[in-house]
Protein backbone atom coordinates (compact mmCIF):
# COMPACT_ATOMS: atom_id res chain seq x y z
CA UNK A 1 0.00 0.00 0.00
CA UNK A 2 1.66 3.21 -0.96
CA UNK A 3 2.23 6.03 2.12
CA UNK A 4 0.71 9.39 0.90
CA UNK A 5 2.97 12.02 2.79
CA UNK A 6 0.75 14.51 4.83
CA UNK A 7 0.18 18.14 3.53
CA UNK A 8 2.77 20.99 4.35
CA UNK A 9 1.32 24.56 4.74
CA UNK A 10 -0.21 26.76 4.52
CA UNK A 11 2.08 28.32 2.32
CA UNK A 12 2.53 31.15 0.72
CA UNK A 13 4.08 31.36 -2.83
CA UNK A 14 7.23 33.54 -3.99
CA UNK A 15 8.61 34.99 -6.98
CA UNK A 16 9.09 32.47 -10.08
CA UNK A 17 12.57 30.80 -10.63
CA UNK A 18 14.34 29.07 -13.56
CA UNK A 19 13.04 25.48 -13.93
CA UNK A 20 8.87 26.10 -13.99
CA UNK A 21 8.57 26.47 -10.28
CA UNK A 22 8.91 29.30 -7.83
CA UNK A 23 10.32 29.60 -4.54
CA UNK A 24 8.93 29.41 -1.25
CA UNK A 25 10.00 29.46 2.00
CA UNK A 26 8.47 27.51 5.25
CA UNK A 27 10.45 27.39 8.51
CA UNK A 28 13.33 28.69 7.29
CA UNK A 29 13.50 26.04 4.41
CA UNK A 30 13.71 26.95 0.28
CA UNK A 31 11.42 24.65 -1.39
CA UNK A 32 10.70 24.89 -5.06
CA UNK A 33 6.78 24.34 -5.80
CA UNK A 34 5.39 23.56 -8.81
CA UNK A 35 1.73 23.81 -10.15
CA UNK A 36 1.25 27.18 -8.60
CA UNK A 37 2.24 31.06 -9.37
CA UNK A 38 3.31 34.03 -7.56
CA UNK A 39 1.04 35.12 -4.68
CA UNK A 40 -0.87 32.27 -4.06
CA UNK A 41 -1.12 30.44 -1.04
CA UNK A 42 -1.18 26.57 -1.37
CA UNK A 43 -1.17 23.50 0.64
CA UNK A 44 1.98 21.55 -0.55
CA UNK A 45 3.26 17.81 -0.99
CA UNK A 46 6.86 17.38 -0.64
CA UNK A 47 8.31 15.24 -3.43
CA UNK A 48 11.75 15.27 -2.88
CA UNK A 49 14.01 16.08 0.92
CA UNK A 50 16.67 14.45 -0.62
CA UNK A 51 18.71 17.52 -0.78
CA UNK A 52 20.32 20.26 2.40
CA UNK A 53 19.92 23.30 1.49
CA UNK A 54 16.07 23.05 -0.84
CA UNK A 55 13.11 20.72 -1.18
CA UNK A 56 10.91 20.29 -4.18
CA UNK A 57 7.11 20.05 -3.54
CA UNK A 58 4.05 20.05 -5.30
CA UNK A 59 1.02 22.65 -4.72
CA UNK A 60 -1.83 20.25 -4.38
CA UNK A 61 -4.67 22.57 -2.99
CA UNK A 62 -4.88 26.14 -3.53
CA UNK A 63 -6.31 28.28 -0.19
CA UNK A 64 -5.74 31.66 -2.22
CA UNK A 65 -5.60 31.32 -6.25
CA UNK A 66 -3.76 34.14 -8.40
CA UNK A 67 -6.31 35.42 -10.68
CA UNK A 68 -3.78 33.99 -13.53
CA UNK A 69 -4.61 31.28 -13.16
CA UNK A 70 -6.84 29.16 -15.47
CA UNK A 71 -8.40 25.24 -15.66
CA UNK A 72 -4.82 23.39 -17.83
CA UNK A 73 -6.46 22.13 -20.89
CA UNK A 74 -5.08 18.62 -20.14
CA UNK A 75 -6.41 16.20 -18.00
CA UNK A 76 -2.48 15.15 -16.86
CA UNK A 77 -1.41 18.98 -16.00
CA UNK A 78 -1.56 17.77 -12.71
CA UNK A 79 0.79 16.94 -9.86
CA UNK A 80 1.99 13.52 -9.88
CA UNK A 81 0.87 13.34 -13.76
CA UNK A 82 2.78 14.38 -17.03
CA UNK A 83 5.64 16.25 -16.55
CA UNK A 84 5.73 17.77 -20.16
CA UNK A 85 3.70 21.05 -19.00
CA UNK A 86 5.03 23.83 -16.42
CA UNK A 87 2.33 26.29 -16.97
CA UNK A 88 -0.87 24.73 -17.99
CA UNK A 89 -2.31 26.20 -15.49
CA UNK A 90 -1.48 29.43 -16.57
CA UNK A 91 -2.55 32.03 -18.28
CA UNK A 92 -1.03 32.20 -21.57
CA UNK A 93 -0.03 36.22 -21.56
CA UNK A 94 1.06 35.62 -17.58
CA UNK A 95 3.56 32.51 -18.93
CA UNK A 96 5.23 35.50 -20.92
CA UNK A 97 5.09 37.80 -18.35
CA UNK A 98 6.94 34.73 -15.99
CA UNK A 99 9.09 34.08 -18.56
CA UNK A 100 10.28 37.73 -19.04
CA UNK A 101 10.70 38.00 -15.75
CA UNK A 102 13.18 34.78 -15.72
CA UNK A 103 14.62 36.05 -18.25
CA UNK A 104 15.35 39.39 -16.52
CA UNK A 105 16.61 37.97 -13.34
CA UNK A 106 19.10 35.46 -14.85
CA UNK A 107 20.54 38.24 -17.05
CA UNK A 108 20.75 40.55 -13.80
CA UNK A 109 22.22 38.45 -11.74
CA UNK A 110 24.80 36.35 -13.60
CA UNK A 111 25.63 39.16 -16.08
CA UNK A 112 24.85 42.27 -14.84
CA UNK A 113 22.75 43.38 -17.52
CA UNK A 114 19.45 45.47 -16.73
CA UNK A 115 17.03 43.79 -19.13
CA UNK A 116 12.62 45.35 -19.33
CA UNK A 117 11.92 43.25 -22.46
CA UNK A 118 9.27 40.93 -23.08
CA UNK A 119 8.71 37.33 -24.47
CA UNK A 120 7.08 37.70 -28.06
CA UNK A 121 4.29 35.99 -29.11
CA UNK A 122 5.28 33.59 -32.25
CA UNK A 123 1.75 31.74 -32.48
CA UNK A 124 0.04 31.28 -35.56
CA UNK A 125 -4.02 31.48 -35.88
CA UNK A 126 -3.65 27.59 -35.09
CA UNK A 127 -1.59 27.73 -32.42
CA UNK A 128 -3.07 31.35 -30.23
CA UNK A 129 -4.00 29.18 -27.79
CA UNK A 130 -0.89 27.28 -27.38
CA UNK A 131 -1.35 24.19 -28.29
CA UNK A 132 -0.56 21.69 -31.35
CA UNK A 133 2.68 23.85 -31.77
CA UNK A 134 5.14 21.01 -31.34
CA UNK A 135 6.07 19.18 -34.67
CA UNK A 136 8.14 16.63 -32.87
CA UNK A 137 7.23 14.09 -30.24
CA UNK A 138 8.90 11.49 -28.03
CA UNK A 139 6.76 8.97 -26.04
CA UNK A 140 7.10 6.38 -24.20
CA UNK A 141 5.59 3.07 -23.58
CA UNK A 142 4.28 1.72 -20.61
CA UNK A 143 3.99 -2.14 -19.17
CA UNK A 144 0.67 -1.82 -20.34
CA UNK A 145 1.73 -1.17 -24.20
CA UNK A 146 0.58 2.35 -23.88
CA UNK A 147 2.21 5.63 -25.04
CA UNK A 148 2.73 7.77 -22.93
CA UNK A 149 4.75 10.61 -21.13
CA UNK A 150 6.89 10.45 -18.13
CA UNK A 151 6.18 11.81 -14.97
CA UNK A 152 8.25 14.97 -14.14
CA UNK A 153 12.12 13.94 -12.55
CA UNK A 154 10.44 10.17 -12.63
CA UNK A 155 10.86 7.84 -15.14
CA UNK A 156 7.41 6.58 -14.37
CA UNK A 157 5.06 6.88 -17.14
CA UNK A 158 1.60 8.33 -17.67
CA UNK A 159 -0.26 7.13 -20.45
CA UNK A 160 -1.72 9.59 -22.87
CA UNK A 161 -5.87 10.85 -22.90
CA UNK A 162 -7.31 9.15 -25.83
CA UNK A 163 -6.90 12.79 -27.45
CA UNK A 164 -2.88 12.21 -27.63
CA UNK A 165 -0.74 14.97 -26.32
CA UNK A 166 -2.75 19.05 -26.46
CA UNK A 167 0.78 20.38 -27.54
CA UNK A 168 1.32 17.82 -30.61
CA UNK A 169 1.02 19.37 -34.09
CA UNK A 170 -1.83 17.87 -35.28
CA UNK A 171 -0.01 16.66 -38.41
CA UNK A 172 2.53 14.35 -36.24
CA UNK A 173 1.41 10.66 -36.25
CA UNK A 174 -0.72 9.87 -33.46
CA UNK A 175 0.55 7.18 -30.96
CA UNK A 176 -2.80 6.18 -29.10
CA UNK A 177 -4.77 3.34 -29.33
CA UNK A 178 -2.40 0.87 -30.51
CA UNK A 179 -0.42 -1.48 -28.24
CA UNK A 180 3.47 -0.92 -28.26
CA UNK A 181 6.36 -2.77 -26.83
CA UNK A 182 7.05 -2.22 -23.20
CA UNK A 183 9.70 0.23 -22.49
CA UNK A 184 9.78 1.12 -26.27
CA UNK A 185 10.61 5.30 -27.28
CA UNK A 186 8.37 6.50 -29.78
CA UNK A 187 9.54 9.71 -31.97
CA UNK A 188 6.70 11.04 -34.12
CA UNK A 189 7.46 14.10 -36.06
CA UNK A 190 6.05 16.40 -38.69
CA UNK A 191 7.36 18.91 -41.39
CA UNK A 192 6.52 21.04 -44.40
CA UNK A 193 6.76 18.17 -46.28
CA UNK A 194 6.50 14.32 -44.74
CA UNK A 195 5.90 12.70 -41.32
CA UNK A 196 7.75 9.54 -39.94
CA UNK A 197 7.55 7.51 -36.84
CA UNK A 198 10.20 6.00 -34.97
CA UNK A 199 9.94 2.67 -32.40
CA UNK A 200 13.06 2.35 -30.70
CA UNK A 201 15.11 4.16 -33.70
CA UNK A 202 13.49 2.35 -36.20
CA UNK A 203 11.19 3.71 -38.98
CA UNK A 204 7.89 2.52 -39.28
CA UNK A 205 6.07 4.86 -41.40
CA UNK A 206 6.44 8.03 -43.25
CA UNK A 207 9.67 8.99 -44.75
CA UNK A 208 13.65 9.08 -42.98
CA UNK A 209 14.06 12.48 -44.69
CA UNK A 210 11.41 15.24 -43.82
CA UNK A 211 11.72 19.04 -46.27
CA UNK A 212 11.17 21.86 -43.90
CA UNK A 213 10.36 25.67 -45.30
CA UNK A 214 12.11 28.29 -44.17
CA UNK A 215 13.95 31.72 -45.04
CA UNK A 216 13.21 31.12 -48.37
CA UNK A 217 14.86 27.90 -48.65
CA UNK A 218 14.03 24.46 -48.66
CA UNK A 219 16.08 22.37 -45.84
CA UNK A 220 16.39 18.11 -46.14
CA UNK A 221 15.69 17.26 -42.31
CA UNK A 222 16.95 13.95 -40.69
CA UNK A 223 13.37 12.81 -39.25
CA UNK A 224 15.12 11.62 -36.08
CA UNK A 225 17.46 14.98 -36.08
CA UNK A 226 17.22 18.21 -34.75
CA UNK A 227 14.86 21.23 -36.01
CA UNK A 228 13.03 23.84 -33.90
CA UNK A 229 9.48 22.22 -32.80
CA UNK A 230 7.42 25.59 -32.90
CA UNK A 231 6.63 25.67 -36.84
CA UNK A 232 7.48 29.61 -36.44
CA UNK A 233 10.39 29.26 -34.65
CA UNK A 234 13.29 29.11 -37.62
CA UNK A 235 11.67 31.95 -39.32
CA UNK A 236 11.43 33.98 -36.08
CA UNK A 237 14.75 32.98 -35.36
CA UNK A 238 16.60 33.87 -38.76
CA UNK A 239 13.97 37.41 -38.50
CA UNK A 240 15.76 38.11 -35.56
CA UNK A 241 20.01 36.97 -35.79
CA UNK A 242 19.26 39.06 -39.76
CA UNK A 243 17.73 42.31 -37.93
CA UNK A 244 20.66 42.38 -35.54
CA UNK A 245 24.17 41.49 -37.40
CA UNK A 246 22.58 43.45 -40.82
CA UNK A 247 24.94 41.66 -42.86
CA UNK A 248 26.26 43.03 -45.98
CA UNK A 249 27.02 41.46 -49.24
CA UNK A 250 31.15 40.68 -49.02
CA UNK A 251 31.57 39.84 -45.41
CA UNK A 252 32.28 36.85 -44.14
CA UNK A 253 30.58 34.83 -41.26
CA UNK A 254 30.58 31.60 -38.73
CA UNK A 255 27.74 30.15 -38.32
CA UNK A 256 28.53 27.82 -35.33
CA UNK A 257 26.78 24.64 -34.17
CA UNK A 258 25.33 25.12 -37.54
CA UNK A 259 23.00 22.06 -37.81
CA UNK A 260 21.47 21.93 -41.03
CA UNK A 261 22.65 25.03 -42.02
CA UNK A 262 19.70 27.27 -41.06
CA UNK A 263 21.39 30.57 -40.18
CA UNK A 264 24.39 29.52 -43.09
CA UNK A 265 21.58 29.69 -45.84
CA UNK A 266 20.12 32.97 -44.67
CA UNK A 267 23.70 34.58 -44.25
CA UNK A 268 24.68 33.18 -47.84
CA UNK A 269 21.40 34.26 -49.27
CA UNK A 270 22.73 38.25 -47.80
CA UNK A 271 25.94 37.57 -50.00
CA UNK A 272 28.17 36.88 -46.69
CA UNK A 273 30.95 33.95 -47.44
CA UNK A 274 30.39 31.35 -44.57
CA UNK A 275 32.43 29.08 -42.46
CA UNK A 276 29.91 26.32 -40.32
CA UNK A 277 30.75 24.04 -37.37
CA UNK A 278 28.60 21.24 -36.62
CA UNK A 279 29.87 18.56 -34.60
CA UNK A 280 27.12 15.75 -35.94
CA UNK A 281 27.52 14.06 -39.33
CA UNK A 282 24.42 13.39 -40.73
CA UNK A 283 23.30 17.18 -40.05
CA UNK A 284 26.52 18.71 -41.68
CA UNK A 285 25.94 15.99 -44.60
CA UNK A 286 22.23 17.58 -44.64
CA UNK A 287 23.63 20.83 -44.49
CA UNK A 288 25.84 20.36 -47.61
CA UNK A 289 22.65 19.16 -50.05
CA UNK A 290 20.81 22.40 -48.66
CA UNK A 291 23.56 24.85 -49.72
CA UNK A 292 25.03 23.03 -52.49
CA UNK A 293 23.88 26.27 -54.66
CA UNK A 294 25.93 28.11 -52.64
CA UNK A 295 29.45 26.74 -54.21
CA UNK A 296 32.77 27.85 -52.36
CA UNK A 297 30.66 30.51 -50.66
CA UNK A 298 30.33 27.88 -47.63
CA UNK A 299 32.86 26.47 -45.73
CA UNK A 300 31.17 23.28 -44.02
CA UNK A 301 33.17 21.57 -41.01
CA UNK A 302 32.47 18.62 -38.80
CA UNK A 303 33.55 18.60 -35.15
CA UNK A 304 32.99 19.88 -31.93
CA UNK A 305 32.66 23.71 -32.04
CA UNK A 306 36.02 24.17 -29.21
CA UNK A 307 38.10 21.84 -31.15
CA UNK A 308 37.36 22.84 -34.73
CA UNK A 309 37.44 26.89 -34.21
CA UNK A 310 40.66 27.39 -33.98
CA UNK A 311 40.65 25.44 -38.08
CA UNK A 312 38.57 29.16 -39.12
CA UNK A 313 40.11 32.35 -40.21
CA UNK A 314 41.32 34.59 -37.79
CA UNK A 315 39.01 37.29 -38.51
CA UNK A 316 35.23 37.21 -39.33
CA UNK A 317 33.11 40.30 -39.97
CA UNK A 318 30.03 37.92 -38.54
CA UNK A 319 29.41 35.06 -36.20
CA UNK A 320 26.35 33.44 -35.08
CA UNK A 321 26.54 31.04 -32.11
CA UNK A 322 23.26 28.23 -31.68
CA UNK A 323 24.79 26.18 -28.88
CA UNK A 324 22.99 23.45 -27.15
CA UNK A 325 21.05 24.09 -24.17
CA UNK A 326 24.81 23.77 -22.05
CA UNK A 327 25.98 27.06 -23.41
CA UNK A 328 29.51 28.05 -25.36
CA UNK A 329 31.58 27.77 -22.92
CA UNK A 330 34.67 30.24 -22.04
CA UNK A 331 36.87 28.34 -24.71
CA UNK A 332 34.39 28.69 -27.46
CA UNK A 333 33.30 32.52 -26.70
CA UNK A 334 37.24 33.50 -26.44
CA UNK A 335 37.76 31.94 -29.57
CA UNK A 336 35.02 34.03 -31.40
CA UNK A 337 35.70 37.25 -29.75
CA UNK A 338 39.70 36.59 -30.38
CA UNK A 339 38.25 37.71 -34.34
CA UNK A 340 37.10 40.86 -33.42
CA UNK A 341 33.89 40.20 -35.46
CA UNK A 342 31.94 43.19 -35.56
CA UNK A 343 28.60 41.50 -34.44
CA UNK A 344 28.05 38.13 -32.78
CA UNK A 345 24.36 37.05 -32.62
CA UNK A 346 23.79 34.14 -29.56
CA UNK A 347 20.77 32.13 -30.32
CA UNK A 348 20.22 30.39 -26.51
CA UNK A 349 17.34 28.20 -25.41
CA UNK A 350 18.60 28.85 -21.35
CA UNK A 351 18.79 31.90 -20.33
CA UNK A 352 20.87 30.65 -17.52
CA UNK A 353 23.38 29.60 -19.78
CA UNK A 354 23.18 32.57 -22.26
CA UNK A 355 23.88 34.93 -19.29
CA UNK A 356 26.82 33.38 -18.60
CA UNK A 357 28.57 33.46 -21.64
CA UNK A 358 27.01 37.04 -21.82
CA UNK A 359 29.33 37.53 -18.59
CA UNK A 360 32.37 36.43 -19.93
CA UNK A 361 32.10 38.04 -23.01
CA UNK A 362 31.56 41.19 -21.63
CA UNK A 363 35.25 39.99 -19.98
CA UNK A 364 36.56 40.32 -23.34
CA UNK A 365 35.40 43.64 -24.36
CA UNK A 366 32.14 42.94 -25.91
CA UNK A 367 29.00 44.62 -24.87
CA UNK A 368 25.38 42.92 -25.16
CA UNK A 369 23.59 45.43 -27.07
CA UNK A 370 19.73 43.75 -27.35
CA UNK A 371 18.54 40.78 -26.16
CA UNK A 372 15.02 39.49 -27.73
CA UNK A 373 12.70 36.63 -26.11
CA UNK A 374 10.43 34.62 -28.31
CA UNK A 375 7.73 32.01 -26.75
CA UNK A 376 8.78 28.83 -28.74
CA UNK A 377 7.53 26.61 -26.23
CA UNK A 378 4.05 27.48 -24.89
CA UNK A 379 2.58 25.85 -21.65
CA UNK A 380 6.40 25.00 -20.61
CA UNK A 381 9.20 27.05 -18.64
CA UNK A 382 11.28 27.22 -21.64
CA UNK A 383 12.10 30.27 -23.42
CA UNK A 384 14.48 31.05 -26.78
CA UNK A 385 16.53 34.13 -26.57
CA UNK A 386 18.67 35.71 -29.31
CA UNK A 387 21.21 38.32 -28.23
CA UNK A 388 23.06 41.07 -30.38
CA UNK A 389 26.61 41.50 -28.72
CA UNK A 390 29.06 43.75 -30.40
CA UNK A 391 33.05 45.46 -29.41
CA UNK A 392 32.52 47.65 -26.05
CA UNK A 393 33.16 51.42 -27.01
CA UNK A 394 36.46 52.51 -27.19
CA UNK A 395 36.86 55.13 -23.76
Amino acid sequence: MDVVEPLVGPVDIGPIAHGGHCVARHEGRVIFVRHCLPGERVMLRITDDSQAKFWRADAVQVLQASPDRVAPPCVLAAPGLCGGCDFQHVDLGAQRRLKAAVVAEQLQRMAGITWSGAVEDISTAATSDGLGWRTRMRYHADPHGRAGLRVHRSHTIVALPDVGCPLAAPETPSVVGETWPDGAELLAASATVGRALYVDETLVRGQAELVERAAGRDFSVAADGFWQVHPRAADTLVAAVLAGLEPKPGETAFDLYCGVGLFAGALVDRGCEVWGVESGHRAVASARRNLADAGRRVHLNVGRVDRRLGSLPSTTDLVVLDPPRAGAGKAVIGGVVARRPRAIAYVACDPAALARDLATAATLGYDTVSVRAFDLFPMTHHVECVAILEPAATP
